[in-house]
C-alpha cells in the first residue's frame, strides 16, 4: 500500500469533495468526533425540517460525549455516551431505526476498541439488544473472546444485565418503506443514502487514551447473514494510543478489502501522516476499488479529521479548545 501513496495522493483532489477537514491549530487536552453515516446526500432533496432534525440529533450526541470528556471521563465512556444516544434515534441506521434485512428482520452489528491496551469487543447479527454497542463492550470486558455473532452473541447477552427489546421496537415505518422500495428495485444497489449507514465515535481523553466505537444495522435488504466492516476490528473500527482511533461508514465490503481503519493508523504511525492526509489516502483507495463512504479520525495528539468521498456525511466534533460543530453536506453554508 505504501508504494501507492504518491499515486493515491495525486487522485486525492479528484476523488474527494470539498468539505473534509482537520483541526490542528492548537492541540486539545481532549477531543471527540462523531458520525451518523455517509452517502449520496442531496441538499435539495432534504427538507429544512429534516436537516434541522439531523443537526439537532448530532448536536445532542456530540454534546453528551463532550461533557463526559470535559468532566474528566474516559474516552470509552464518551464514545458509549454518543453511540447509545444515536442507537435510540430512529433517524440513524443503528439500534432503533436500523435498516431491515431482506426478510424484514433486524440484524445489528457493533464494535468497541480501546487504544490504551487494544482491548476490543464486537458483535454481529443480534436482534434483541437495545444498545448493541453495550453488548460489544460486554464482550470486551469478558475478555476471553473478541467477536461473537448470531445466536451465540444472543446467548452471551442473556448472562448480562443489558436491556432487551422486542423486534417491533426497532422497526420504523420509513425503514419498512425503504425495504419495500428496494425489493421492488426502486432503490438501486448504489443508493448509499438509503442502503448504507452507521453511527460511530472516536475520542481522546485528558489521559491521552483513545477509543473508537461503531454501530450499524448494516445495509437495506441484506441477506445470508451478511456482515460489513463496522464490527470488524481493523476495517471499520480501530484504536491504538500510538497512532489514532477510527470509525468508518460506507460500502463495507470495500472497507474490509482495504483494511481501512488499521491502515489509517499505520500511515500515521509509520509514515508520519496527519489524520486528514491518512484518511484521504484510504478513502482514495476505497474509491479506486469502487467503494464509497467516509471516516472520522482522532490522532494521539487529539487532532480530529473527517474524510469522505460521498456528497455528504452526518458528522460533528468538539474539543477542549472550544471547537464544537456539526455538519451534513460537503460544504456547510
Amino acid at each position: 500500500m505504501f508504494n501507492a501513496l504518491r499515486h493515491l495522493l495525486a487522485l486525492f483532489a479528484i476523488l474527494l469533495p470539498a468539505g473534509v477537514a482537520a483541526h490542528d491549530t492548537e492541540l486539545p487536552q481532549w477531543s471527540i468526533a462523531i458520525h451518523g453515516g455517509a452517502g449520496t446526500l442531496q441538499r435539495e432533496a432534504m427538507t429544512p425540517e429534516r436537516e434541522a432534525a439531523y443537526s439537532a440529533s448530532l448536536q445532542t450526541a456530540l454534546d453528551a460525549g463532550a461533557e463526559v470528556l470535559r468532566t474528566g471521563g474516559t474516552s470509552e465512556d464518551a464514545v458509549l455516551a454518543v453511540i447509545t444516544l444515536l442507537e435510540d434515534d430512529p433517524l440513524f441506521n443503528a439500534g432503533r431505526g436500523a435498516v431491515l434485512t431482506w426478510d424484514g428482520g433486524i440484524s445489528h452489528d457493533a464494535a468497541l476498541m480501546l487504544g490504551q491496551n487494544r482491548r476490543a469487543g464486537a458483535i454481529a447479527g443480534v436482534s434483541t439488544i437495545r444498545h448493541p454497542i453495550l453488548l460489544a463492550q460486554a464482550v470486551m470486558q469478558y475478555g476471553r473472546h473478541v467477536f461473537l455473532s448470531g445466536e451465540g452473541a444472543e446467548e452471551f447477552a442473556s448472562d448480562t444485565p443489558l436491556e432487551r427489546a422486542e423486534s417491533a421496537w426497532f422497526v420504523t415505518p420509513s425503514r419498512q418503506k425503504a425495504l419495500a422500495r428496494y425489493r421492488a428495485h426502486e432503490i438501486s444497489l448504489a443508493d448509499g443514502e438509503h442502503r448504507f449507514g452507521t453511527v460511530g465515535a472516536v475520542a481522546r481523553d485528558i489521559h491521552g487514551n483513545l477509543a473508537a466505537g461503531t454501530s450499524t444495522g448494516g445495509m437495506t435488504g441484506k441477506r445470508w447473514d451478511r456482515i460489513g466492516d463496522s464490527p470488524i476490528i481493523g476495517a471499520g473500527t480501530y484504536a491504538d494510543n500510538n497512532s489514532c482511533a477510527v470509525s468508518a461508514t460506507g460500502s463495507g465490503e470495500y472497507f474490509i478489502r482495504a483494511v481501512v481503519a488499521k491502515s489509517i493508523c499505520d500511515l500515521m504511525e509509520l509514515a508520519g501522516m496527519g489524520p486528514l492526509e491518512a484518511g484521504d489516502n484510504l478513502m482514495a483507495e476505497v474509491a479506486e476499488l469502487g467503494g464509497s463512504g467516509g471516516v472520522i479520525v482522532v490522532s494521539k495528539r487529539g487532532e480530529t479529521a473527517f474524510s469522505f468521498n460521498t456528497s455528504g456525511m452526518y458528522r460533528g466534533r468538539a474539543d477542549s479548545t472550544g471547537l464544537n460543530e456539526v455538519a451534513i453536506f460537503t460544504v456547510e453554508e
